[in-house]
């Protein structure tokens, strides 16, 4: 560790030092976990930071927050495979409020690493904690952070998020069927502009243009949420560009009804077997292959 790092921590504390606290939104004291988030905000040396971040673990110092914020740290630094080895090796030292948390952590360096068989079957874990009303600790809307900012997010976002998730795993492994089904549920429970660009393009994977057209263009019509995005605006004239490049060669088309309602009973099966309680949402999903064969 840094000797200035060092100084910079003794128990003696600065009016400077203090304002960091309500600035970085860290709490007081002199353990190290403390010490560890000012070296990590502050001096902006996370490899110290890591160090005293495995000593708050080890010590039991704020040990939800310190696993987590060490991962993090971990992932910013390359070190996604130590970081993954950690969360396997002491989540049980954790509280069970901190667990869905700790799964969204290992989802990113899952996919940071390319390890996409472990991702999707944690998030299919997640959609089966929804399924069965666990995902939130039971509540409707969970606080998340972004930027600094809190926010709400209910169970429908949180499902059309993770079924997008999920979606982009499936495309990773070209199964465009498998990803096909989920980005149609994610767009069916919470549409946006930037799933229906993925599922345009996973449209385009399968030679299946005129259903990729009918999807872009809504968002070029401005019919969803976030169409005037620049970033989904741009995206969507990208894919236009690559639809009429592809359309002026010859294409076939799968039928939607037999790709989609074929491939729903075997994966709501695999997901999510018969159980006695589930959120009206979960309803919802299920209830999608019924709309379709009306």
């Amino acid at each position: 560790m840094k000797n200035n790092s060092s100084n910079s921590c003794s128990p003696r504390k600065t009016e400077k030092q203090e304002a960091y606290h309500e600035i970085h939104n860290f709490p007081h004291g002199d353990g190290p976990y403390v010490r560890a988030k000012y070296l990590q905000l502050v001096e902006k040396d996370p490899e110290a930071a890591i160090v005293l971040f495995w000593k708050a673990i080890n010590a039991g110092d704020r040990v939800d927050s310190a696993l987590k914020d060490m991962t993090v740290v971990m992932k910013q630094q390359d070190r996604t495979e130590e970081a993954i080895e950690a969360i396997n090796s002491f989540r049980d030292r954790c509280s069970k409020n901190a667990q869905e948390s700790l799964d969204n952590v290992l989802i990113d360096l899952y996919k940071k690493c390319g390890k996409l068989d472990e991702q999707i079957e944690l998030l299919k874990k997640k959609l089966r904690m929804i399924g069965q009303g666990e995902a939130f600790n039971g509540k409707p809307t969970k606080t998340a952070r972004s930027h600094g900012k809190k926010f709400q997010v209910t169970i429908k976002q949180e499902t059309s998020r993770i079924l997008g998730n999920l979606g982009w795993a499936y495309m990773q492994q070209r199964n465009y069927t498998a990803a096909e089904v989920v980005y149609r549920k994610a767009q069916q429970i919470d549409s946006d502009a930037n799933k229906a660009c993925n599922l345009c393009h996973c449209l385009i994977k399968q030679e299946r243009y005129v259903e990729a057209r009918s999807v872009l263009d809504e968002v070029m019509q401005g019919k969803l949420p976030g169409s005037d995005d620049p970033k989904s605006r741009g995206r969507s004239e990208e894919l236009l560009k690559e639809l009429e490049t592809l359309c002026a060669s010859p294409s076939f088309d799968l039928s939607l009804q037999d790709a989609f309602i074929g491939g729903i009973d075997q994966l709501m099966n695999k997901w999510n077997p018969i159980r006695t309680r589930r959120l009206p949402i979960f309803e919802e999903i299920l209830s999608y292959r019924d709309q379709l064969a009306c």
